[in-house]
């Protein structure tokens, strides 16, 4: 088992069972041309970050993390029309690729993206009374995850998913002499949910056209 069977068959499924699908094409090769990072979920896990929504019925997404706004958009799919999203982004230039793309693919009304450090503005939010999130997916600097994953939390229901991405980080997890600050972030966030009675939580690991990776999923119990 390689990378390249990995990512036929994740080619496979993507096709056979996504389709075709211009506008995120188009997203891609936007960001692409932009300069923007290649960290964007694949395909099928931005559908399945769709399904998700829609099994939730989530009206309030909040997301950590914005990037080019691919998962953004994905999400959005789910939503109802009066639903929305609030995304948070460091990187200004990255803010604005992304609402260049969430405009292109029609959600400029469902979706606001926010510049500047999540730590910074996540405060802001419980401030300003916003939510709780029905889903709230993490998909930020890995370093700060657990002070994400808290800020999650305390802007959650009972019933709220927590998404987490990249946490398998082609097994380096287990590594526990590793000095990555972001396999150490991920490692931080499971020695805090071994001890967190708040959530409910498991690990998926994934593998195809992003390589070795996995999702945490937690439901917040109280």
């Amino acid at each position: 088992m390689d990378q390249v069977l990995w990512t036929a068959v994740d080619k496979y499924f993507s096709k056979i069972l996504v389709g075709d699908d211009p506008v995120m094409e188009e997203v891609l090769k936007t960001n692409a041309a932009e300069g923007l990072p290649p960290w964007d979920v694949s395909v099928n896990q931005g559908k399945l970050l769709q399904l998700l929504a829609q099994t939730l019925q989530a009206r309030q997404i909040l997301e950590i993390g914005t990037l080019g706004a691919y998962s953004t958009i994905w999400m959005a799919r789910a939503l109802p029309k009066d639903g929305k999203i609030i995304s948070l982004e460091f990187d200004p230039k990255y803010a604005e690729v992304a609402l260049s793309n969430i405009r292109r693919a029609g959600f400029a009304d469902i979706v606001e993206v926010r510049v500047g450090k999540a730590l910074d503005t996540l405060p802001r939010l419980l401030e300003e009374s916003r939510g709780p999130f029905d889903l709230i997916f993490i998909d930020a600097d890995k370093n700060n995850n657990a002070n994400y994953f808290s800020w999650a939390i305390k802007l959650s229901r009972p019933g709220t998913m927590i998404i987490v991405d990249n946490v398998v980080r082609n097994g380096s997890v287990i590594d526990t002499n590793s000095k990555d600050p972001s396999i150490q972030g991920v490692q931080r966030l499971n020695e805090m949910l071994s001890r967190e009675t708040r959530v409910s939580a498991t690990a998926i690991q994934t593998v195809g056209t992003k390589g070795w990776d996995g999702f945490i999923l937690a439901i917040v119990k109280v």
